[in-house]
């Protein structure tokens, strides 16, 4: 592990005990916490996106106010319904925000998981699916989205602006911009997928795979799997794996009140979600040389580039910034941090 960051879900409502009643709470907040990471040396500041639900959902308005007003964290998402999106106005908004972040972002682009809408991508005006996850129609806008920031000429021109015969590209343009595209791998033939397509890989606290073997063994072979194929397929790049856990240092009785039982029921679960058998990662919650150890012994988390910590954002800035720099100090630079300030 190289970097760590965090990964917001982006709750909010009128519930009791939560700062983040409303979307704005939640978006003003993911700001704050994202510049108070970046003064810590947190590597990366996440988002997750969902649709019809009181979560975060529009991203790019929200990445771009988080990279204007930090300096050297890298922004993201993790990870964008593509079932959702137009290929070529998020490959328009993805090159405008690379250009705002100077290069810090790390958008993480996927299928999606399951949302409370029946077949939502439908309302968006997106029909089509033949198949009833939409992961037919995502893939196909993908493969169209990375055409258009790798330049393609895709919209006929009018010949009496440009001329006969000729094609258009999106602009603005980032030249690197395919660089930082993550694509969400929840097994282990989309990990080999994704390297075979020179993408960098992002993986979450659930594989959509259930062998009975540990998760974190099952997501550290698909990271091995992802890295062989990207090299067999002649990528000579930098390819990047980022992993999410669930991470609590207890360091006073806030954290044991939240948190503290968790360390007692610690263990992978065995579920079911969008029709697929899956394993569930657990949560980490202990005393800062507890979870060192735990964390020595995940081998996903010490073969990836990147952990993201998963947080309670409605549980307010304050306390989410003391998680963020508690895993700073006292757990992190043994796992092989390096901050975001570092030289």
């Amino acid at each position: 592990m190289k970097a760590f960051g965090f990964l917001s879900f982006g709750h909010y409502g009128n519930v009791q005990g939560s700062t983040t009643r409303t979307a704005g709470d939640m978006l003003r907040q993911t700001i704050d916490l994202a510049v108070a990471a970046d003064e810590i040396g947190v590597n990366n500041a996440s988002v997750r996106v969902h649709h019809f639900a009181r979560q975060a959902a529009s991203p790019m308005p929200l990445l771009a106010a988080m990279a204007a007003k930090t300096e050297r964290i890298e922004v993201g998402t993790g990870v964008i319904d593509m079932r959702y999106e137009n290929p070529l106005y998020l490959a328009e908004e993805a090159a405008a925000l690379d250009h705002i972040a100077d290069g810090r972002i790390a958008l993480g682009i996927s299928r999606g998981s399951p949302e409370p809408a029946l077949r939502g991508w439908e309302a968006f005006g997106y029909l089509g699916s033949e198949d009833p996850r939409g992961a037919d129609i995502a893939q196909e806008k993908f493969d169209l989205f990375l055409r258009a920031i790798e330049g393609e000429r895709l919209a006929p021109g009018d010949p009496q602006m440009v001329g006969e015969g000729q094609y258009l590209a999106i602009e603005p343009l980032s030249p690197t911009l395919r660089d930082r595209i993550w694509w969400g791998s929840g097994s282990r033939a989309t990990a080999e997928e994704t390297g075979r397509r020179g993408l960098n890989m992002m993986s979450s606290t659930l594989l959509t795979e259930a062998t009975g073997r540990p998760f974190h063994e099952l997501q550290r072979e698909q990271i091995d799997l992802y890295r062989a194929a990207y090299r067999e397929a002649g990528h000579t790049g930098r390819p990047r794996v980022s992993v999410s856990r669930s991470i609590f240092p207890i360091m006073d009785d806030r954290d044991r009140a939240y948190f503290g039982l968790r360390s007692a029921e610690n263990g992978d679960q065995i579920g079911v979600i969008d029709g697929f058998r899956s394993t569930f990662g657990k949560t980490y919650a202990a005393e800062p040389d507890v979870l060192i150890e735990q964390l020595h012994a995940d081998s996903a988390v010490m073969a990836a580039d990147t952990v993201l910590l998963t947080i309670p954002n409605q549980l307010g800035v304050d306390y989410n910034a003391h998680v963020l720099e508690s895993f700073a100090r006292h757990v992190a630079p043994s796992l092989g941090w390096i901050p975001n300030n570092a030289d």
